[in-house]
């Protein structure tokens, strides 16, 4: 194992909880695949819509395709419970395709922790919708 950590470390409180949960928004929000993979562990299990993977290596390729297609992307999320080594959040994003369209995505996601602080499973479910320019939220 090797020595990277990631405070806030488990067990986490209701603090430590929000603030894992705005380094995470704040992380995928830079839209950096290599930074936002530094967070999960070498062997992370994924499951993201429709799509399960396991690894920091397939985590990193996945963001890029991800922000390669998801175009302006602006995320927010909210903390909505946890316990000892688990957060579950709800969020929202929006981003813009390469077709000029905006979409917003809801979804929720269940993490588990590792001692270290990094995350070891990430379970999301996400639906999204097409909006107009005028309707975003996140600017």
């Amino acid at each position: 194992m090797s020595g990277e950590s990631r405070p806030p470390l488990p067990p986490f409180t209701e603090e430590t909880a929000k603030e894992k949960v705005k380094k995470a928004e704040d992380a995928w929000n830079t839209c950096d695949p290599e930074k936002v993979s530094l967070a999960y562990t070498e062997d992370s299990v994924w499951r993201n819509r429709d799509e399960f993977f396991e690894g920091r290596d397939a985590i990193r390729d996945f963001l890029a395709r991800k922000w390669e297609r998801e175009l302006d992307y602006r995320l927010k999320k909210e903390l909505w419970c946890f316990h000892e080594n688990r957060i579950s959040v709800r969020f929202e994003y929006e981003s813009r395709d390469v077709d000029g369209n905006w979409w917003r995505s809801h979804g929720n996601e269940h993490w588990e922790f590792d001692e270290r602080g990094l995350m070891r499973r990430r379970d999301a479910s996400i639906n999204d919708y097409r909006i107009e320019e005028s309707e975003r939220k996140f600017r």
